[in-house]
């Protein structure tokens, strides 16, 4: 296995205290820096238009070229968190994107995304953008992609999860009882054509359920797998077909 720097970015609205426990325990498990991109609330409301993913895209470019500077691969792994997957899709692109051409398949190999949002029947107009210029895995061939679902009973929903999880099932998917993280269908949160791992009884994030992404005993599920394929290159064999 060969290990190497992380760098993750997190979700809407989702503030740096909230991944320091999954952040730590990635740290402890690689030996290698784990770094959270900073993002703010306001930074996050801003994403709804353009010039807001460059500031959180710039970021992640700073990042990304210090560890891989470092890294003894000279590459990083990324992580995303709902929007951040879909962020981190668009990070990876030799396209221009509002003025600025990141490559970030150039320094990473390797994209792990937690209950992002791919699909949408409603989909914000930069994700729409995102599904329709790079579907699927266009990278595959240089990028190892691993999606991350979680599928949480209602019963074991939280009021935020009980309140929210209908309605964005329904905007999502088209159904208000599809299985899901408690706002994240699974079909959603499952890129076409990445690695596909399900796991039953995991939220979207601690207002929707206890145990989500980033709680430690659910990244003890998850990064196995994202292990065991490190270090073994990218491509149609790590289950990304062209």
């Amino acid at each position: 296995m060969t290990q190497q720097p992380i760098v993750i970015l997190g979700g809407f609205l989702i503030t740096a205290e909230a991944y320091e426990p999954l952040r730590l325990w990635l740290q402890d498990q690689t030996s290698q820096p784990v770094l959270l991109v900073p993002a703010s609330r306001f930074d996050w409301l801003l994403t709804s238009f353009p010039f807001g993913w460059v500031r959180l895209l710039d970021r992640v470019a700073v990042l990304v070229a210090e560890q891989a500077a470092r890294s003894s691969t000279g590459r990083v792994t990324l992580i995303g968190h709902s929007s951040g997957g879909v962020m981190l899709r668009l990070f990876l692109a030799d396209q221009p994107f509002e003025g600025r051409t990141y490559n970030g398949k150039a320094r990473a190999d390797t994209l792990v995304m937690l209950g992002s949002p791919h699909t949408a029947r409603r989909a914000t107009p930069l994700r729409q953008r995102v599904d329709r210029e790079l579907p699927g895995c266009p990278f595959a061939d240089q990028v190892r992609y691993v999606s991350v679902a979680g599928d949480l009973p209602p019963a074991a929903f939280s009021s935020t999860a009980r309140r929210l999880a209908p309605s964005s099932y329904r905007n999502i998917c088209g159904d208000a009882d599809a299985p899901g993280d408690g706002l994240v269908p699974v079909t959603s949160a499952l890129l076409a054509g990445s690695e596909a791992i399900t796991l039953a009884g995991v939220a979207h994030g601690g207002a929707f359920g206890p145990r989500w992404y980033g709680t430690p005993e659910v990244a003890a599920q998850w990064w196995p797998a994202v292990v065991a394929g490190l270090g073994e290159g990218a491509g149609p064999g790590n289950g990304c077909p062209d």
